[in-house]
């Protein structure tokens, strides 16, 4: 039996809306003398991703972890001030997506930003110019659970006002995309632009 076309669009925000250059992280850890790696290696250590992911501590408190985990190698006010040049950059827009997502809006679909995120990501979508860019953002640290949970995506199709099987989510991670599928919802795993075809095949417009 054949599914329902999507009505409505889900994307995910890190690995498909927005682009980290893993240059930059390189280059602070080169320059404060840090093993190379260490940097996301400490801050995705689930004991202190989980919170900050669900809103049991903000963004700076997660990165005062951080800080606090290297400054045995390097002093603490080298390691302050490291974490701080590291999060001076806050990525980089994926222009392929992005107009993707114009164009589906345009058509009437509705879009939504469905992330694992802090407190920060207001601020990161404005500093990014999309705050006008999405009709809903459901954010795990304001929802207070994460991707891949059930709940997670329920909170989300009931924020696009639309039922799961006419939701399709897009994302770069085998488990949200698992999860979602789970959750009834149609997914799938990004690889790149490459895929917008297939994305633009799979939405009613």
């Amino acid at each position: 039996m054949s599914r329902e076309r999507a009505t409505a669009l889900l994307v995910d925000f890190d690995g498909v809306l927005r682009r980290w250059d893993p240059a930059v992280a390189a280059g602070v850890e080169r320059e404060y003398g840090l093993t190379e790696g260490v940097l996301g290696e400490i801050a995705m250590s689930w004991g202190l991703l989980q919170p900050v992911l669900t809103g049991q501590v903000s963004h700076d408190q997660w990165m005062t972890s951080v800080a606090e985990a290297l400054a045995p190698s390097v002093g603490e006010a080298r390691a302050r001030a490291a974490v701080e040049e590291w999060q001076r950059y806050r990525g980089e827009v994926d222009q392929n997506v992005l107009a993707f997502v114009r164009e589906v809006r345009a058509a009437g679909v509705r879009v939504g930003l469905g992330t694992n995120a802090t407190d920060l990501l207001d601020a990161d979508l404005a500093a990014l110019g999309l705050t006008d860019e999405l009709d809903v953002v459901v954010n795990s640290s304001v929802v207070g659970v994460h991707k891949p949970a059930k709940e997670y995506f329920q909170a989300a199709c009931e924020a696009l006002e639309t039922p799961p099987a006419r939701v399709l989510f897009v994302d770069d991670d085998d488990r949200a995309v698992a999860g979602a599928r789970v959750s009834g919802l149609s997914a799938h795993r990004w690889t790149g632009p490459d895929d917008l075809r297939y994305l633009r095949a799979a939405l009613a417009y």
